[in-house]
């Protein structure tokens, strides 16, 4: 199954998803998602109610949060962390293509995965 994503507010870069959009990824914002304003732990269980990659730049809290959701048993569709000072919005487009053309939902399932691994960075 494709990856599916969602943008929290933090990651929710018209540079980055309107392009991708033009690519076909299957995105959804929290401004789409009603969501807007909501703590990390909330934007997290919303995507995983709807099986989507939550996509952020908030490492700390998500890191947390990652780890508490293992601890705890409760799963969700998978991180992906963007450090949006370190990559241009075409580097950050790119990375987050190779993902998604890489991995499968169910490979993202409880993962977290940092957009700067040298995984994604290409050739």
């Amino acid at each position: 199954m494709t990856i599916r994503l969602y943008f929290d507010e933090d990651a929710m870069d018209r540079d980055v998803l309107g392009p991708l959009r033009l690519r076909g990824i299957d995105l959804e914002t929290a401004t789409d998602a009603g969501m807007l304003e909501r703590d990390d732990e909330e934007q997290l269980a919303y995507a995983a109610s709807q099986g989507r990659v939550i996509v952020t730049s908030n490492a700390a809290h998500f890191a947390n949060l990652h780890r508490h959701y293992l601890e705890t048993g409760r799963t969700h569709a998978g991180i992906i962390v963007i450090h949006q000072q370190r990559f241009t919005t075409g580097e950050v487009i790119r990375r987050l293509l190779r993902l998604v053309g890489t991995r499968t939902a169910d490979a993202m399932r409880d993962q977290l995965e940092y957009l700067s691994s040298k995984s994604f960075a290409g050739d």
